[in-house]
């Protein structure tokens, strides 16, 4: 491989989109090896880069073009490198792509004399998906070079928006002279002149804007334009009319001039062929469709019909398809038809590689060969030493560090940093801004609309996505808790046998469900002629046929629990290691619960299959499996319930011992947690904020950190000492005065004391064990806003690293509580599902998995994440349907509301909105003793 010498070029602030050299360091990889060359003579190869400088690269003529690739990536380690591709033009005067299967020689008639292309091949919807700065860098460069081609067609306010960003990341912020005369010099789309004004009133606003927020935000603007990584390929239809035919990740395109006239999705599209100059789309059956069942275009040529239909191809199977397709024998005597492929990994295996791989980055001060990076050198320390601006976009690789870390997981938890080097506040999430945010428009809707709108089949839907995330909680003990302990000598056989002997089966198990169901709800949405006939329009006959089987495994679940714990007891060793894992992001909830999980899992098959009973009449074909499916696991459950019960109270007193300290003696037989949370205790110095924790036992009565105290009566004390919402404990030998934030909360903690301590009258003459560790006196701080940047340090932070958005964290920062009663109910509430948010002052909606758990909210980009981005506890927030006044013109909107933070959801059917309506409000209103049903919003409007 031949390369010129670069000379060392000075660059201003931000500039880089024009730099003439290529070659650069990776944010990812730092030893992107070359791919093994085969034996046989060497050719060279002239490669043009997407900012038009040139790379000569000596390849052998065996070579497949798959070897030149990876060669070109490996040159600039490039670790996304799939998207990209090689286009040259034949022979035949036609661009097309290097084949990754045939060798190089049998491509390319004259090597030393073509030309290749290096460009972007398959541009996905959403850009947040390309994991790499690097990566988004060069599908800058790519809309740079659309944009100033003509290609990219759009109105001139996106025209001049997105070179308003390319300005600002060559030349930095605006200085009026210095803009004008820059764009003056360089044109970077058609007809610009007109424009300038335009261009740099956008530019103005773009102040404290790095490189890496200007790629992201250039991205964000052409990913919305119809013409957005489109390569036209004239045709006619049967009448003879011009139109151009083109392919995307949904589907194949038709458009006629530069408007989008037609479109057929992968799930419509039954076959893709071609014969001689005909290209020929077949569809699916559908009833409510006027289309044939087959289309026929008319394309310039045969070559021309199988240039396209190569890519069509390599489209569907890089966006749909889990893995690269295996490859077909050839046959021995004849051949029918092309034998073309698919080669590389599909979207989703370069998603997972790059998630799994935990690439170190570099830091690059040490980097040795400064002069030699010119462009990519500067470029990465641009963003390095640059800290997020105010409008830095929230998925963004924006560095925050100075060493350059800007990628992967670790960018989110260096940015999650203030500036002062204090923690940020637990509650803080980094997805709840409206910065670069993901918007949808009303596609989704119209494609909601084509769906069954029966409710079976939403509740259905709702046992598809909630197994989704069901087996992905599996995989947090089968995966990734196993590979942090298992090989670990301190882990006792005992253990391995009773945890990983229990969940890897359940998982496996699982996996096989969650393909059925997901099958099955592809059937009944109608992807096939299944439909037509009715048969597949049901969910009963899946769930009889795997939950006999299932229940029976579930008897010996709370063995792994105490043998967790018993081990952990006498290994110290190995309660680090288990403390280490739940400060993994993957552990996003204590890990006690993932073991229970199975439990709590059963309930929800339950009732899911009683909403079904309910809503079928006894002559529906699918009535019958699920009264039988439903009677089998009432009757595990009702089995299994004593024994649930118990150990959900064995875990929240496991979960509290870590939450405490100097505490020993809390986890023991016959202690019952009631209730956590924060009161006002009324000192000489006033009121001052202090966790409480009720904890009876048969035994005793403590009041920590001051005495052991036996409880004999408590009241209200509110006139007395003139605090609102104020009552008196009464001990033995002292008596304290707390105030509650609410009647309410007053009126939960009185009755559940009061409980207390009559049930220990009946017991054995003792009362109950009420806790509250002292705090510092600066803790009482208010800090449990989302936008707040330091977190109030209190002595319920342990000296060693914890999760910070525990319960006991949370109703402190929220100043609330929440009982053992609303603990329990939030298992049965447990939801999964993709929502629309849409922030108070926003106009886009943002398409988000959200997973409701724990009293919390889990954001994440797709239902096949590894771990949520960001999460938002739900206590103390408010679920309402927004008002006339607020204009959000949409279906099946809920709105959260807590103090200035204003947050709406859009669900996809009346359906789904009552669904998250009511979980959300089990979290959102606690309880003291029983709760009562809550009452369902009317549909909003």
């Amino acid at each position: 491989m031949a390369e010129p010498d670069p000379e060392p070029i000075a660059f201003g602030a931000g500039q880089r989109l024009g730099a003439p050299e290529t070659l650069g360091i990776s944010t990812l990889d730092p030893a992107h090896r070359p791919p093994a060359m085969p034996p046989g003579r060497h050719v060279t190869v002239r490669v043009r880069m997407l900012d038009d400088t040139e790379e000569l690269f000596d390849v052998s003529q065996k070579a497949s073009g798959k070897v030149l690739l990876d060669l070109v990536c490996s040159h600039m380690n490039l670790i996304e490198g799939d998207y990209f591709g090689l286009e040259f033009q034949n022979h035949q005067k036609i661009i097309v792509w290097l084949d990754h299967i045939k060798p190089i020689i049998k491509q390319l008639r004259r090597p030393k004399h073509t030309i290749l292309r290096f460009a972007v091949k398959f541009f996905p919807p959403d850009h947040a998906q390309l994991l790499e700065e690097l990566t988004r860098y060069l599908f800058a460069l790519q809309i740079k070079q659309d944009i100033s081609s003509g290609r990219l067609t759009c109105n001139d306010t996106s025209a001049a928006l997105m070179v308003s960003h390319i300005v600002q990341s060559e030349i930095g912020d605006f200085e009026e002279s210095k803009c004008r005369s820059h764009l003056l010099n360089n044109n970077y789309i058609p007809d610009q002149m007109p424009l300038i004004d335009k261009i740099m009133d956008f530019h103005s606003r773009h102040i404290g804007q790095t490189p890496a927020e200007s790629d992201y935000q250039l991205l964000e603007v052409a990913r919305r334009l119809e013409m957005y990584g489109i390569r036209l390929h004239p045709a006619k239809d049967r009448e003879g009319t011009r139109l151009s035919l083109t392919v995307a990740h949904t589907g194949v395109l038709v458009f006629q001039g530069h408007t989008k006239i037609n479109s057929f999705n992968w799930a419509k599209v039954r076959k893709l062929s071609f014969k001689r100059k005909r290209f020929l789309i077949k569809l699916r059956p559908d009833l409510n469709s006027s289309y044939q069942d087959t289309l026929e275009f008319l394309m310039a040529s045969r070559d021309c019909c199988k240039v396209f239909w190569k890519i069509c191809v390599e489209y569907h199977a890089f966006f749909r398809l889990y893995e690269e397709p295996k490859r077909k024998p050839k046959p021995v005597l004849f051949t029918r038809g092309s034998s073309f492929r698919f080669s590389g990994r599909t979207q989703k295996q370069v998603i997972d590689y790059v998630k799994e791989s935990e690439f170190k980055k570099i830091p690059f001060e040490s980097v040795d060969l400064l002069p030699v990076f010119t462009c990519f050198t500067h470029f990465f320390v641009s963003h390095s030493n640059v800290g997020a601006g105010s409008n830095s976009p929230c998925l963004s690789a924006s560095a925050c560090h100075p060493h350059g870390m800007v990628n992967g997981q670790k960018s989110l938890e260096l940015c999650g940093h203030s500036p002062g080097g204090r923690q940020p506040s637990p509650l803080t999430s980094p997805l709840l801004n409206d910065a670069g945010s993901i918007r949808t428009d009303d596609e989704d809707e119209v494609r909601r609309k084509r769906f069954p709108t029966d409710q079976a089949y939403f509740i259905a839907k709702e046992l598809l996505t909630t197994e989704r995330t069901y087996v992905k909680d599996l995989e947090v003990v089968t995966v990734s808790f196993q590979n942090a302990v298992g090989q670990e000598e301190a882990t006792p056989d005992s253990l391995k046998k009773s945890i990983f002997s229990i969940f890897e089966p359940l998982h496996k198990f699982h996996t096989g469900f969650l393909r059925e169901v997901e099958q099955r709800l592809a059937l009944w949405e109608g992807r096939s002629n299944a439909h037509i006939k009715g048969d597949s329009q049901r969910i009963g006959d899946v769930m009889l046929k795997n939950l006999q089987p299932l229940t029976v495994s579930l008897h010996k679940q709370s063995e792994a629990l105490l043998e967790l714990e018993k081990a952990c007891r006498s290994c110290p060793r190995l309660e680090d290691l288990c403390r280490d894992f739940e400060l993994q992001k993957v552990c996003y909830i204590p890990l006690n619960v993932f073991i229970l999980r199975p439990l709590h899992r059963l309930i929800h098959y339950k009732q899911i299959l009683e909403r079904l009973c309910k809503h079928y009449p006894a002559t529906h074909v699918d009535f019958r499996d699920c009264r039988a499916a439903l009677a089998d696991v009432s009757e595990v459950v009702e089995q299994l319930q004593g024994s649930l019960i118990k150990m959900e109270n064995f875990q929240k007193l496991l979960e509290l011992k870590k939450d405490l300290t100097g505490i020993d003696n809390l986890v023991v037989p016959g202690r019952e947690f009631i209730r956590l949370g924060c009161l006002s205790k009324l000192s000489g110095k006033g009121l001052q904020q202090r966790m409480f924790f009720l904890v009876p036992s048969r035994c005793s009565v403590m009041f920590f950190p001051c005495r052991p105290m036996f409880l004999l009566q408590i009241r209200e004390s509110e006139d007395e000492w003139g605090v609102p919402h104020a009552f008196t404990l009464v001990g033995q030998q002292q008596s304290v005065v707390v105030a509650a934030s609410s009647l309410a909360e007053m009126q939960k903690w009185m009755e559940d004391i009061r409980v207390a301590i009559e049930t220990a009258k009946t017991t054995n003459g003792s009362n109950g064990f009420l806790t509250f560790p002292e705090c510092p006196e600066d803790s009482a701080v208010e800090a449990e806003s989302e936008d707040e940047t330091a977190a109030s340090q209190t002595s319920l932070e342990r000296p060693a690293p914890h999760r910070g958005n525990t319960m006991v964290h949370v109703c402190w920062h929220r100043n609330t509580s929440v009982s053992m009663v609303d603990f329990s109910v939030a298992v049965e509430n447990q939801l999964s599902g993709n929502l629309l948010r849409k922030f108070k002052n926003s106009n886009g909606w943002q398409k988000l998995w959200v997973v409701f758990t724990n009293f919390s909210l889990f954001f994440y980009k797709s239902h096949q994440d590894d771990y949520p981005l960001a999460s938002l506890p739900l206590l103390g927030y408010s679920v309402s349907v927004p008002s006339d006044s607020e204009n959000i013109h949409k279906d099946y909107v809920f709105k959260l509301h807590f103090k200035s933070h204003i947050y709406y959801f859009r669900s996809e059917s009346e359906y789904t909105f009552e669904r998250w309506m009511e979980v959300i409000r089990s979290a959102t209103l606690s309880s003291s003793g029983a709760r009562g049903p809550s009452n369902k919003e009317s549909r909003p409007h």
